[in-house]
């Protein structure tokens, strides 16, 4: 096991349901100095664990490991935080609590401070649904975090991410006849076609029509599809899908008692240095979305990532886009 997991008890979340024994499995890269001041926290996307953000931390990087403690805390839903495959009953399977980005990003903050002593971060930075947290991270805490940088996500769910989630979700209501009884029989062979509704939202229309799939091996676009998106979503349990999409569908960094549905007003307590970097091309977290966004942030300047990659120019795939990212990184870290 690769990763530590931190306790957090019995935990009452905004539905007001309370899971039992709740944990977040975390990695942290680097050490943490005197000071306690050397802190970024790296929270995942929907459906990747920790490693799937270390291809953004390394030596000379941004994210540089020698310089930064960095600490990348696991969604819950994911499959090694609290998740629908590891909690027993009552909440196994589809009787998982609804778990709210706020949720998430306050027993992060739990972590973040229980173990570690830590007040104040320099950075919090994420990619898609880990974006959403860096944003609330802001929100929630606008003493605490000096920079934020979100990438290819959200400060909220907009409509057409929404309509995007909810098609994936679709999915899998039709593989059990849209019986939410019978949620609980899902497997992951039904994740096939989860992966095909995907498809065609992840990478940009250039993308599939110069054939971009080619330079990664695949000689057709079927076996793209095949090899990539049917691979990877299959690889996922159904029902740690439903709950990161119900935390997804339902993203708002407003959505608590805090700014009570005010979004505005919650864009605007953000007091971070703000790099959002939307990919000019992400068909579902758009480029319009994240300029309204970093128009009411007090400090944010809008970087749009210039990529045919679609919502993946933040993946860590393409080279170009990588370097974009990192280099915005450093920019906002030097300052």
């Amino acid at each position: 096991m690769n990763y530590e997991l931190f306790d957090l008890g019995d935990v009452t979340l905004q539905s007001e349901v309370t899971l039992p024994n709740a944990f977040l499995a975390y990695k942290t890269y680097g050490e943490l100095n005197e000071k306690k001041d050397n802190v970024i926290v790296y929270p995942t996307a929907f459906g990747d664990y920790h490693v799937q953000n270390e291809w953004l931390i390394g030596n000379g990087m941004a994210l540089d490991p020698r310089k930064y403690f960095i600490i990348v805390p696991n969604l819950l839903g994911n499959g090694l935080s609290s998740s629908p495959s590891n909690t027993p009953a009552p909440f196994d399977k589809a009787n998982f609590p609804q778990v709210t980005i706020y949720d998430n990003v306050k027993l992060q903050h739990r972590l973040v401070t229980e173990k570690f002593g830590i007040q104040k971060i320099a950075l919090v930075v994420g990619w898609s649904m880990g974006g959403v947290q860096s944003f609330q991270w802001g929100a929630s805490y606008p003493d605490m975090v000096e920079r934020i940088a979100p990438f290819c996500g959200g400060a909220k769910t907009w409509p057409q991410t929404y309509i995007v989630l909810d098609g994936m979700k679709a999915a899998l209501m039709a593989a059990v006849g849209h019986d939410s009884s019978k949620l609980n029989d899902l497997t992951s062979s039904d994740m096939r076609a989860v992966g095909r509704v995907y498809a065609g939202w992840g990478l940009s229309q250039t993308f599939y029509k110069e054939e971009l799939y080619r330079e990664m091996g695949y000689d057709s676009l079927e076996n793209f599809v095949a090899g990539v998106w049917e691979d990877s979503f299959m690889r996922m349990d159904p029902h740690n899908v439903l709950a990161m999409l119900w935390t997804g569908q339902n993203g708002d960094i407003s959505a608590n008692p805090v700014y009570n549905g005010d979004f505005d007003e919650a864009l605007k307590s953000i007091k971070a240095l703000s790099s959002v970097m939307p990919g000019n091309t992400d068909l579902f977290c758009t480029a319009d979305d994240n300029k309204y966004e970093a128009k009411h942030i007090p400090n944010a300047v809008f970087n749009p990532i210039d990529s045919i990659w679609g919502h993946f120019a933040g993946r860590g795939i393409n080279s170009a886009d990588n370097k974009f990212i990192d280099d915005n990184l450093k920019r906002l870290l030097e300052t």
